[in-house]
């Protein structure tokens, strides 16, 4: 890979890419460049900063959110909508109190009625309500 740096007062900051295919480290770029969401997530006395690249979905459990990774639950102090608002474009909504990191779904189970569960790397399951199969299933070209 190349790298060219120019430093010209005058000039609008940019950062351009050309590369062959879009991998991870391209993303992480990506995230760097747009200013990237720093999310606190708590545990019981303790307050850590998460990415959202590692996050598996964000959900709503008793009236709180919680972000799920691949080994922990977090507590949040956003709100749903709060985050929908702020999180990059790997994140969909798939039902009324879940969000889903698209890079984490490892497959989707379908029953006879039509319905589609999610099941992410960590184990974790959800489900895609009807109102957004259409929308999930056109998002991630199925």
């Amino acid at each position: 890979m190349k790298l060219s740096i120019f430093i010209d007062k005058e000039h609008e900051e940019e950062v351009v890419i050309y590369a062959h295919e879009k991998n991870d480290l391209i993303k992480e770029i990506e995230t760097l460049v747009t200013g990237a969401v720093a999310l606190f997530g708590y545990t019981d006395n303790e307050a850590i900063k998460i990415n959202p690249a590692e996050i598996d979905c964000f959900t709503v459990e008793n009236n709180k959110v919680f972000a799920f990774t691949s080994n922990q639950k977090y507590r949040l102090r956003e709100r749903l909508y709060q985050l929908e608002a702020l999180l990059p474009e790997y994140f969909i909504k798939i039902n009324q109190s879940c969000i889903a990191n698209i890079n984490k779904i490892q497959k989707f189970d379908v029953s006879v009625a039509g319905s589609l569960t999610v099941v992410f790397k960590s184990g974790y399951r959800d489900y895609v309500s009807r109102r957004n199969i259409k929308f999930v299933k056109e998002r991630l070209g199925l």
